[in-house]
């Protein structure tokens, strides 16, 4: 059967041809009949290599004598420069590449492997040491020498009264615990899974349409998990703005995520300057904006970044280990935002329930009837302000969770 509407059909026919297996930048194309995999990485359309760090061929070598010509006809009237298009498959591979070299960049910055002591303040075996290597070793190279309990149940860490992810390099010397969905107060666990599953949303929607559709990223909306679902803003496509989800075309996304989650990829975090984070998503203008704000959060100008296979987004974090921690899992909404911006604003909903909280099918049922309903950061704001009053005022309030 040919894939038909704007969704992609990754997993059925391509035009008449069997899908191929996922390429190296995750592209289900039908690989081209010459050449390794190697050879055939970048550009679809010309000879641009990653390694070589330039975008040559069809796009390079044209955009250029266009970009030189309009500033000389127009000079005055460009304040940006022209930025090369891509398919969305070449973004994501771009992205991917340059995390990639920015994270062994910094790796270089410690040739020497220095040792950090790393104390543990939890339970059980309060006061335990662990000799790491500095910029090397994460927390869950602590956990692996705690128990494989600590490994498969350590959801965050506590560092130094900071919390961390677990894949995230320990810099220096510290005390350190470990978070669990069963903690008493388990709302910090609750907020990484609520952005690690709309980062899984985010993945399956820049992916999900034809190469003819734009899909433009927003943002992931910062809602509790009692808000009944986690939330990714993205604009389609200016031909899609009469196109109405059908069940199918949820049900459609659903399984793209859980292959995703089957593939227990981890959560890679990475903290770079402005500069490196503008050159990854110069192609969506949302990103540009957010990337402005978060630099202007810090006075080093540094920007979160997160990464899981191959796809890599700017999230505050910090995120689950890995997307196998999710079990239950459904994308179940999409809601047309009344903005004062031209571009058709979508807020995509979705709810997951994690594999140490597994729910009744009857309970399950509910939770995806309620994530339908419209999530707004308003309904967070009141939320938040009924939970601190629990909180202060009864014993009820005190354990909030999924």
């Amino acid at each position: 059967m040919i894939a038909a509407g704007p969704f992609q059909g990754r997993y059925t026919l391509w035009l008449g041809v069997a899908a191929a297996a996922p390429g190296p930048g995750g592209s289900r194309r039908p690989a081209a009949a010459g050449g390794t995999a190697a050879e055939r990485r970048g550009c679809g359309r010309c000879s641009w290599r990653s390694a070589g760090g330039r975008h040559r061929g069809c796009c390079g070598s044209m955009a250029a004598p266009w970009a030189a010509r309009g500033l000389r006809a127009a000079k005055r009237y460009i304040s940006t420069p022209a930025v090369p298009r891509l398919t969305p498959d070449e973004v994501v591979r771009m992205r991917n590449e340059l995390f990639t070299k920015e994270k062994e960049r910094q790796l270089s910055l410690h040739p020497r492997i220095e040792k950090i002591e790393v104390k543990y303040t939890g339970k059980p075996h309060p006061g335990s040491v662990f000799v790491m290597n500095k910029a090397l070793s994460t927390p869950y190279n602590c956990a692996m020498h705690l128990s494989e309990w600590h490994c498969k149940n350590s959801v965050l860490a506590f560092v130094d009264g900071e919390i961390w992810d677990m894949y995230r390099p320990l810099t220096k010397s510290c005390e350190i615990q470990f978070l669990t969905f069963k903690d008493e107060d388990p709302e910090e666990v609750n907020k990484a899974y609520w952005r690690s599953c709309a980062m899984i949303m985010a993945c399956v929607l820049k992916r999900a349409f034809k190469d003819e559709y734009s899909v433009n990223l927003v943002k992931a909306p910062e809602v509790p998990v009692i808000s009944g679902a986690f939330c990714y803003d993205v604009v389609l496509d200016n031909k899609l703005n009469d196109w109405k989800p059908t069940n199918d075309n949820f049900s459609s996304l659903t399984r793209d995520a859980k292959k995703l989650i089957h593939q227990d990829l981890p959560f890679e975090t990475l903290h770079v300057e402005a500069k490196v984070a503008r050159e990854m998503f110069q192609h969506n203008k949302y990103k540009m904006e957010m990337i402005e704000r978060k630099a202007a959060q810090n006075m080093e100008g540094i920007v979160p970044l997160h990464r899981f296979g191959d796809f890599v987004d700017v999230s505050e974090g910090p995120l689950i280990p890995r997307t196998s921690f999710c079990f239950q899992y459904e994308i179940t909404a999409a809601h047309n935002l009344q903005t004062d911006q031209s571009e058709l604003i979508r807020r995509f909903q979705g709810v997951s329930l994690p594999v140490h909280l597994k729910a009744h099918h009857t309970v399950w049922h509910k939770l995806l009837e309620r994530s339908k309903k419209l999530v707004t950061e308003e309904e967070y704001l009141e939320t938040a302000a009924q939970c601190f009053e629990a909180k202060d005022g009864t014993e009820e309030g005190k354990h909030v969770s999924i």
